[in-house]
């Protein structure tokens, strides 16, 4: 049911978005080949739709950390004029007339009242079920596979240079961080300070996990670059220096040119293409 109600386009006023519009499973669960998501009649949403996956793993969500229950991330996306467009009243008014709802909210529930409880409890057991676990990164720490010799190497590099933000199996250490981006003027979005209006939080966002970043294209919170190797040479000389800039990027991060491809082949196995590829999830 929760699977049913993520592809329905009657979640938006326009009937015609769903949340896999944005959410593609193509694409790990984001949107693929768009800078930023796309919502009812055309309006383009603030940020890039980030890859939803092993999300039960996740003390908050948003890329500025703004709430910590999926059930207000479902309600924002459902009343967001620019996304979906509608109220949650009038989903559930039309969600009643359906009888194969009806039959779902019976077996799932034990009667048809189709509230918006029950609807988000459904769309979260469908979510929390997208757990990406099977990428050959994973294999090789189960002993499974080997890393080929550039693969090693950029791992090698990766754990020196990059996993003080992006550690751990979930490859986020979840802290909101000014990576050196400039302000885009057209979006004004200064991240984490639009949640706490703390200026010390200005242009600081969610780190993103690094899993199947191969399939997650476009990249950072307004998707202006294209290329995981573009985000290395971002990192390396188009850091943009600000009071709030992580201390860590005050001096970029500089890679070789062969360091930066080993770091690419490691990064590529960071990809679940079962997960991808798994048809409970289309």
């Amino acid at each position: 049911m929760g699977k049913k109600l993520f592809y329905d386009g009657k979640l938006s006023s326009t009937n015609n978005v769903d949340c896999g519009s944005c959410h593609q499973p193509v694409a790990a669960f984001t949107t693929f080949d768009h800078d930023r998501s796309h919502g009812v009649n055309g309006n383009h949403t603030l940020r890039n739709a980030p890859g939803i996956f092993n999300m039960a793993w996740y003390p908050y969500f948003n890329q500025d950390g703004s709430t910590n229950s999926l059930w207000k991330v479902y309600e924002n996306h459902l009343s967001n004029p620019k996304e979906m467009g509608e109220t949650v009243n009038n989903v559930l008014d039309k969600l009643q007339p359906d009888t194969s709802y009806k039959r779902m909210f019976r077996a799932a529930f034990g009667s048809e009242t189709i509230t918006a409880e029950r609807m988000y409890k459904a769309l979260d057991q469908f979510v929390v079920s997208l757990i990406s676990a099977n990428s050959k990164y994973d294999r090789v720490k189960q002993g499974q596979e080997n890393f080929t010799v550039s693969e090693q190497s950029g791992y090698t590099i990766f754990q020196s240079k990059c996993a003080g933000c992006h550690g751990g199996s979930l490859f986020t250490d979840f802290t909101f961080r000014n990576t050196g981006l400039a302000v885009d003027p057209a979006l004004n979005d200064y991240g984490r300070m639009r949640v706490t209006n703390n200026p010390s939080d200005s242009i600081k966002f969610r780190v993103p996990s690094l899993r199947n970043l191969e399939f997650t294209a476009y990249y950072l919170h307004d998707g202006r670059i294209n290329f995981p190797r573009n985000v290395l040479k971002h990192y390396a000389t188009g850091i943009n220096h600000s009071p709030t800039l992580d201390p860590l990027l005050t001096n970029g991060i500089s890679l070789t040119q062969s360091e930066e491809d080993h770091v690419i082949e490691f990064l590529r196995t960071l990809s679940d293409s079962t997960f991808l590829n798994n048809a409970r999830f289309r």
